[in-house]
């Protein structure tokens, strides 16, 4: 076991849509760090003006989507001279916005579905059933899956409550899948069966909304051949090395019904709740949760060849 941070700040929460589930993520690290013997403050980012303590030797940033995963956060912690989990600020920005994703995937010849840009409240030149997406949000929020052209208006007209920019993706029907990235390991590939539509922010995070009868069944590792497994689990790193990425991620993958991958997009702080994904697939090869935390504090060490951490 290596030597944690004597004094470590756990962000948590934070402006955007996935507050709740940010909330539920950094209880479950602060908890797993005390464990280990680290003594953890935690602190609740309601904006820029953030409070840490003195002594902090690092920020572990538990904060999802907007404001956590854009860069912002990591802005403020390198201007502020304070040590922090993940990767820095221009590839956590590149990889949250889903546009200039897909083009370091189009350059570094990473599979992705077929796509366009588009100006809100224009039509987009690809047929239904295609995906709508507010480029800059996680979590799908923002993302709406569109399947006759009657309901291309609606979906474009919601999406642009966030964006004035949105991509639109065709859509490929197959088997959700996502791997766990960190550092140049892929963890097993995790497959999701939803219980009804795709997987929505009510199935990933049922227990923030009981009555919607969300959640859906994880398979871990997914069952397919074994030549199938390392071809999707390399796409996987190709696509987390074409973003810049180095400390860890979670990579969105659908196999189609032909039996071709194509990555979707790259979550640089993926959840890290009691429901989530990234731990799931971490236990599957051994690695338990605390470790999980110590893995990616030791992996945030390595990529700013701080000694601090």
């Amino acid at each position: 076991m290596s030597t944690l941070p004597k004094k470590i700040a756990v962000l948590m929460g934070g402006p955007g849509t996935e507050r709740e589930v940010s909330l539920a993520t950094g209880r479950g690290v602060s908890k797993a760090l005390r464990s280990l013997g680290a003594e953890v403050v935690e602190v609740d980012v309601v904006d820029k003006d953030f409070q840490l303590p003195g002594d902090a030797e690092l920020a572990f940033i538990a904060l999802h989507g907007t404001f956590g995963e854009d860069g912002q956060v990591q802005q403020i912690l390198e201007d502020r001279g304070v040590a922090y989990t993940g990767d820095g600020v221009e590839a956590s920005r590149l990889a949250f916005d889903k546009i200039r994703s897909k083009e370091k995937f189009r350059e570094h010849g990473v599979n992705t579905p077929e796509w366009e840009t588009l100006q809100v409240f224009r039509r987009p030149h690809m047929e239904p059933p295609l995906v709508v997406k507010a480029p800059r949000q996680g979590s799908t929020v923002g993302v709406y899956v569109v399947k006759t052209a009657e309901k291309i208006k609606e979906a474009v007209v919601e999406a642009a409550r966030y964006d004035s920019q949105l991509l639109i993706e065709k859509f490929v029907p197959g088997r959700e899948l996502t791997v766990g990235i960190l550092g140049d390991q892929a963890l097993p590939i995790l497959e999701i069966i939803p219980k009804g539509g795709f997987y929505d922010f009510s199935n990933k995070y049922p227990f923030l909304n009981p009555q919607a009868g969300g959640s859906a069944q994880h398979v871990c590792p997914a069952q397919m051949e074994p030549g199938l497994t390392r071809k999707i689990q390399e796409l996987a790193l190709r696509a987390h090395r074409a973003l810049g990425l180095q400390v860890y991620s979670r990579v969105d993958v659908i196999l189609s019904e032909n039996g071709e991958p194509f990555v979707l997009e790259v979550n640089t702080i993926p959840g890290m709740t009691e429901a989530s994904l990234l731990p799931e697939a971490a236990a599957a090869t051994g690695i338990n949760y605390p470790d999980l935390c110590v893995r990616i504090i030791e992996l945030s060490r390595a990529r700013t060849g701080s000694s601090v951490l």
